[in-house]
């Protein structure tokens, strides 16, 4: 049974064996007896049980605000737009959607049918959106208890069916971040606090715990899976079905449960237009922490060296300077 559940059957008040003299007054006994099972319900806290379900959250809330609708927008009669809502120009949302409170939906974004956006939610200029995702809902985190978070999403991104994003909460950023020109295949999941870069590409199934960050360029492949709290620098690749619970450094190419570093990721960066000369340098970087059995106090001194005549290797060297999980070795 879910815990959002009552156990207590509804039953009448009236003492076994005793008739009622109105015919009526089983029912408006159950009607009493059904209400003192909300009230319960209502002010029921549970504080430490776990509970995310209506015990906690309000599941019909009062929708405040009246819609702002470019007359350029399409909207199916059948979408539900409601709330502090910003349409902007040459939005579609198609049939079944489902837009409230404080949403703002930038130029041209596509709403395909019985996707759900809520608010607080920023959304920027052609962004498509397909059918079933569910973008700016309530976190899973068990410490959220309906603060007012939000989740900003830029640019020129691709939700794919069934994909989820959160917002943030007040024990992190207060605030999910999504950039620009990133694609989120089928069942991606990013939850909350979570900060995502530029031209990201991220594989069906893959998932972002909370509060993980990841840089620009990175792939994630099908079923990948990251730590909260974990990092993955700009340019990387992730392996599908990898587990990450420490973080992947910038340029590096992550495989395996638990992940493990495999080399550079030599095709994605010249995709990108890196030099020989710069992927030669990153190369060197790699060897000087990967293969050279060093400890990190002994590389870091080679790799600020290193560094110092080649720019690109310096990302890479902030990252493993900063170690948040640890690095992946």
């Amino acid at each position: 049974m879910a815990d959002n559940q009552s156990s207590t059957p509804v039953t009448s008040s009236t003492p076994a064996g005793t008739a009622a003299a109105d015919p009526t007054a089983g029912a408006s006994s159950a009607q009493a007896s059904a209400t003192g099972v909300n009230s319960a319900r209502a002010s029921a806290t549970h504080e430490g049980e776990g509970v995310t379900g209506s015990l906690v959250f309000n599941c019909n809330p009062t929708i405040e605000g009246t819609p702002q609708i470019d007359p350029t927008a399409l909207i199916a009669p059948s979408a539900i737009v409601r709330g502090k809502v910003v349409i902007g120009p040459d939005v579609v949302i198609k049939d079944h959607a489902l837009i409230e409170g404080e949403v703002t939906l930038g130029q041209g974004t596509v709403v395909e049918p019985f996707v759900v956006i809520r608010g607080p939610t920023e959304i920027g200029a052609y962004n498509h959106f397909y059918q079933f995702a569910s973008i700016g809902e309530a976190c899973q985190d068990l410490k959220y208890r309906g603060e007012p978070t939000k989740l900003y999403i830029g640019d020129h991104n691709t939700f794919r069916e069934h994909c989820s994003v959160h917002r943030g909460t007040t024990q992190g950023l207060g605030e999910t971040r999504v950039g620009s020109y990133n694609l989120f295949m089928v069942n991606t999941h990013v939850a909350h606090d979570c900060i995502v870069g530029d031209h990201c590409i991220f594989s069906n199934n893959a998932t972002l715990a909370g509060h993980v960050t990841i840089g620009d360029y990175v792939i994630f492949g099908g079923l990948a899976a990251i730590h909260q709290f974990g990092r993955v620098g700009a340019h990387a690749f992730v392996a599908g079905m990898a587990a990450l619970n420490m973080d992947v450094p910038p340029y590096v190419m992550a495989a395996g449960h638990y992940a493990k570093a495999y080399g550079i990721n030599k095709v994605g960066l010249t995709r990108r237009g890196f030099s020989e000369e710069q992927i030669s340098a990153i190369k060197k970087a790699y060897a000087i922490f990967y293969l050279k059995h060093k400890t990190l106090e002994e590389a870091l001194p080679l790799l600020d060296e290193l560094a110092a005549t080649e720019p690109v290797v310096q990302p890479f060297v902030d990252f493993i300077k900063a170690n948040g999980r640890g690095i992946i070795r």
